[in-house]
């Protein structure tokens, strides 16, 4: 297992980053866990010098930039206190804190990068329309991006507002995202039609679950913004139960046969439920839950690092169909990164 594992490092070192781009958050906060795991600098040292080089390129921010790592860049800051992080991180936040608004959550995008639906579905002509125009959305991928990396910031930084608004910007994701009922989230909203959709797309669970489990960790917990966050958190631990497939597996569109079973939903909540529980965060029981996440992401671990059954990039879509009918075969940072959080978390430092 520990050869795999470190095979699955050495493909997230091989990765083609874009600096940045969906999914970076997951693969440097996955490096850094590889070197805690396999008591091997080489990993966080490869994540450090990314993240110095793209600061050093000196070049305008740009929207996209919304996905860099930055909870993986404070982490980094704390382990080599290199001021080059800092200075990245604060720039960073400063773009960050100037996007737009919509019910107080960031817009990720002035321009939603809707997909075409990959199931062939024929659309209603006010959703095709959309794919032309359709303008700013929020998603759920955020809470994962933003919330964590700006309450780490705040805290380095004894900057209370940070601190504040990284919380504030969670909480508005739930409330604008997540399903009362279920607990479950969507994963987005456009601000032109004021709708969710993509409802249950199970990695954007794993999105929410490890963003609010890491944010969470490190927001004061006499905040008066924790115990919502807490709340919201166990409602997504418990609309997970529920719809865990008997394989150990979420499909695709969580509690939907009829969707393919997506191994990196395992692997986020393998990465995710154990630390909730340790700190007191959700029912313990859900401990069950996370032992059979573990056990079917890591059967889908291969001995050359690749995992099977995690799909590309999923862009997004107004029609549901699109979400069960994404290709799947790729090695990407949300397979890999989860796995080796998952595993750092299970077997402590050096492999043991």
């Amino acid at each position: 297992m520990i050869e795999a594992l470190r095979s699955a490092a050495d493909i997230l070192m091989r990765y083609p980053y874009s600096c940045w781009h969906y999914g970076d958050s997951t693969g440097f906060e996955g490096l850094i866990a590889a070197s805690d795991l396999l008591d091997d600098p080489r990993y966080a040292s490869f994540a450090h010098g990314v993240v110095v080089g793209w600061a050093a390129a000196d070049r305008p921010l740009r929207e996209l930039d919304n996905t860099a790592p930055g909870y993986a860049i404070c982490r980094l800051y704390e382990a080599t206190g290199d001021e080059r992080l800092l200075a990245a991180a604060r720039r960073l936040s400063d773009h960050l804190l100037a996007r737009r608004r919509y019910r107080g959550a960031f817009l990720a995008f002035e321009r939603a990068p809707l997909h075409a639906p990959y199931d062939g579905s024929v659309l209603p002509a006010a959703e095709a329309a959309l794919l032309e125009d359709p303008g700013a959305g929020v998603f759920v991928d955020p809470i994962h991006f933003d919330a964590p990396f700006l309450v780490s910031l705040g805290l380095l930084l004894d900057d209370d507002a940070l601190v504040d608004e990284g919380a504030a910007q969670a909480v508005a994701l739930c409330e604008i995202l997540q399903d009362s009922d279920t607990g479950l989230f969507a994963h987005f909203v456009l601000e032109r039609t004021e709708e969710r959709y993509g409802f249950a797309w199970s990695r954007g669970q794993g999105w929410a679950l490890l963003g609010l489990v890491e944010v969470l960790d490190v927001l004061p917990p006499d905040h008066p913004r924790f115990e919502p966050l807490r709340l919201a958190l166990r409602a997504l631990a418990d609309g997970l139960a529920r719809t865990q497939d008997a394989t150990g597996h979420w499909h695709a569109l969580c509690g939907d046969p009829a969707t393919y079973l997506e191994s990196s939903v395992a692997l986020f909540v393998a990465a995710g439920i154990p630390p909730a529980i340790d700190k007191g965060l959700v029912d313990p029981a859900h401990r069950e839950m996370a032992e059979r996440a573990w056990d079917a992401g890591s059967a889908a671990l291969r001995n050359d690092g690749t995992i099977e059954d995690v799909s590309a990039a999923v862009w997004c879509s107004t029609a549901i169909g699109h979400y069960g009918a994404v290709p799947v075969g790729f090695q990407v940072p949300w397979g890999q990164g989860p796995l080796l959080i998952a595993a750092r978390h299970r077997m402590g430092g050096h492999g043991g």
